[in-house]
């Protein structure tokens, strides 16, 4: 079982750079697909980005694709976000997911451990 809590959100100017941390506990940590997801109010969580297992491939949502970086550090347990160029439709609460497995997802059905999310919020 893995535990996952999220840091590193906060207020930022439009154009704005933030880094999200998710620290997971767990021995296995390496072996689980992390992901990042968001949900805005009124609308349905949606994917950010995913880090396939230890050294695995990565994917984006097509909406932060080019500004948005995710990758990990096993020896930490901990996997990022780095948001560049921040706009105000980025405002949302991001959420951190884990499933053991080694294949891609963006269904949130998919992904049993969840932390408790951090407030991003962007201003225009």
């Amino acid at each position: 079982q893995v535990q996952l809590v999220e840091s590193g959100g906060g207020l930022v100017q439009a154009g704005g750079s933030l880094r999200l941390s998710c620290a997971a506990s767990g021995r296995t940590f390496s072996t689980y697909t992390v992901a990042w997801f968001r949900q805005a109010p009124g609308k349905e969580r949606e994917f950010v980005a995913t880090h396939i297992m230890s050294g695995g491939n990565t994917y984006y949502a097509d909406s932060v694709k080019g500004r948005f970086t995710i990758s990990r550090d096993n020896a930490k347990n901990t996997v990022f976000l780095r948001m560049n160029s921040l706009k105000p439709e980025d405002t949302a609460v991001y959420y951190c997911a884990a499933f053991q497995s080694s294949y891609y997802t963006s269904n949130p059905r998919s992904y049993p451990y969840w932390g408790q999310g951090t407030q991003v919020t962007v201003s225009s």
